[in-house]
């Protein structure tokens, strides 16, 4: 998506592993793999009991609402922070700076309201007001046939005056929802130091020679004073959001539980000097700062520069990952669909970013079918255990693609790993219980189905240490490392060698407790109905 510059603290500082070596694209199948379900262990009485229950309320709105809400989902891997909280919330913020809106563009702009403004709190009494600008600044009530790409991406500008401001706060409020999901980690995306990015590509201006080019960023110190402009700015966001949060107090918030990572957006149609140096700036800071994991391109991905530039920014991070082999990579690709583009801009996207770049998640991935080789394409995604994040709702608002269009059955069938994500969900109007339950209605998931793709959002996050599962799970089914085989997943209790990885890996700790969750989930079950 496109989101305002934004560029905001974490919470929890991990430590961060290698990133793993591209493989060669070469000796994968071309065809799809077996059913997932095939290498599943055995059921077990709860996941059985669980299943009974999803089965019986399948016409029932309202307990399938509160069995999805209740329902352990794991990780939140693919959003944006300025487009994560409600619109409502970002109304009172805007109301709460004095800032106005333009009552033309309904864009939130800086005081004093002259004419053709209106003070933003002026929504607070006024319904009408209200609804027009949630209206402007999110999908609600957006006719159906309309252009929902173009009014998808302008509610960004709306609001973008908003957004900059408090991005602890956003964060406050997103991790809240997270936490009331009942999801256990976070990775959102900002885009930090912007303004000082900006000007440092500016300065150096651009040089093909992308191994000169870097030397001119890093020469003098001139990239780390960047590096200490994006730190200090997620330092004060930190301090927002623990204050706005009362993380450390009895009165603490529930999103101060949620582990939070940062994401370094990119501005893929920005010059190619400034996205080259973004791109250094958000590697450069994943390998200082544990807070900050990963970049990703964002805007969309079929403007006029978009297009153009691709393949040199496919080529940009292939020489990056070669500088910053610790930071991770993944890749807005394949948001893309017939009509939207020339037919020969539908053909490498995906391949691309799998190939050159070596992303190790795909956001998005829609337009796969589209793509040439795809089938290889997707075997190679799944030799690799490279994720694709499917946003349901954003696919349908943004490109409408849904139901069979949708590539999602494609990916299970080749044995590629699916998170669910939310993508811009303050925009959207859904949450990701939404996003799950529209899975199991559309596709005809069943309990099991749904267990392992809130497993794959821990599994495939970037969160540093050994998995609690063994091999490939999408592949041979979630089976125990063996540390911890043999115990009951999320056990309180278990023994010292499944303790020491629990103690030594973040990653294996938090898969450890939405196991323990979804224990007590399947447990509840024993009564009539699932409450959220």
């Amino acid at each position: 998506m496109r989101p305002a510059a934004t560029g905001v603290a974490a919470v929890a500082a991990l430590c961060l592993l290698p990133t793993a070596a591209v493989a060669a694209p070469a000796a994968v199948p071309a065809a799809p793999v077996k059913p997932l379900a095939a290498d599943r262990p055995p059921a077990t009485p709860g996941e059985a009991r669980a299943a009974a229950r999803l089965a019986a309320i399948r016409n029932d709105p309202v307990a399938l609402r509160a069995f999805f809400r209740a329902l352990p989902k794991g990780g939140e891997l693919h959003n944006h922070l300025s487009g994560a909280v409600s619109t409502e919330y970002l109304i009172e913020l805007a109301a709460e700076d004095g800032l106005c809106i333009d009552t033309a563009t309904t864009t939130a702009v800086v005081p004093p309201c002259g004419p053709g403004t209106r003070p933003a709190a002026d929504a607070r009494t006024d319904r009408a007001f209200r609804d027009t600008i949630i209206r402007a600044w999110s999908m609600e009530d957006f006719p159906p046939g309309g252009n929902g790409h173009d009014h998808f991406f302008d509610t960004f500008g709306k609001f973008g005056e908003v957004t900059w401001r408090h991005r602890g706060k956003l964060l406050a409020e997103f991790t809240d929802t997270v936490a009331a999901q009942n999801q256990f980690y976070l990775e959102t995306m900002v885009s930090p130091a912007s303004e000082e990015a900006k000007k440092l590509a500016t300065d150096v201006g651009w040089d093909a020679d992308l191994a000169r080019l870097h030397g001119k960023l890093v020469a003098d110190g001139k990239l780390d004073k960047v590096v200490d402009a994006a730190v200090k700015e997620a330092d004060a966001g930190d301090a927002e959001f623990r204050t706005e949060s009362r993380c450390g107090t009895a009165q603490a918030r529930p999103g101060c539980g949620i582990a939070v990572r940062w994401i370094s957006q990119v501005s893929r149609g920005s010059s190619d000097e400034r996205v080259f140096t973004q791109m250094a700036l958000g590697m450069r800071l994943a390998e200082r700062d544990a807070r900050f994991v990963a970049v990703n391109l964002v805007q969309p991905e079929d403007w006029d520069t978009s297009l153009a530039n691709y393949r040199l920014q496919m080529r940009m991070l292939q020489y990056l990952r070669g500088v910053y082999p610790k930071a991770h990579i993944t890749l807005h690709a394949g948001e893309l669909w017939p009509g939207l583009v020339k037919p020969e801009d539908l053909g490498f996207h995906i391949a691309e970013a799998v190939n050159v770049a070596g992303t190790e998640r795909v956001g998005h991935g829609v337009d796969l079918r589209h793509e040439d080789a795809w089938q290889r394409t997707a075997a190679t995604m799944a030799a690799r255990e490279t994720a694709v994040e499917v946003p349901f709702t954003s696919n349908a608002q943004i490109l409408g693609v849904k139901g069979a269009d949708h590539p999602f059955e494609t990916y299970r069938a080749f044995g590629v790993p699916v998170v669910l994500a939310t993508d811009d969900p303050g925009v959207s109007r859904i949450d990701i219980t939404h996003e799950y339950e529209y899975a199991s209605k559309t596709y005809g998931l069943g309990y099991r189905d749904l267990k392992d793709l809130a497993r794959a959002s821990l599994e495939y996050a970037f969160l540093p240490g050994t998995s609690l599962w063994q091999g490939n799970p999408t592949r041979g089914g979630y089976r125990l490392t063996g540390a911890c085989r043999g115990e009951r997943p999320g056990t309180a209790t278990p023994r010292p060698s499944c303790r020491r990885l629990l103690d030594t890996s973040p990653k294996a700790t938090a898969e450890w407790r939405q196991e323990a969750a979804f224990t007590a989930f399947e447990r509840r079950l024993h009564a009539p109905r699932v409450t959220g």
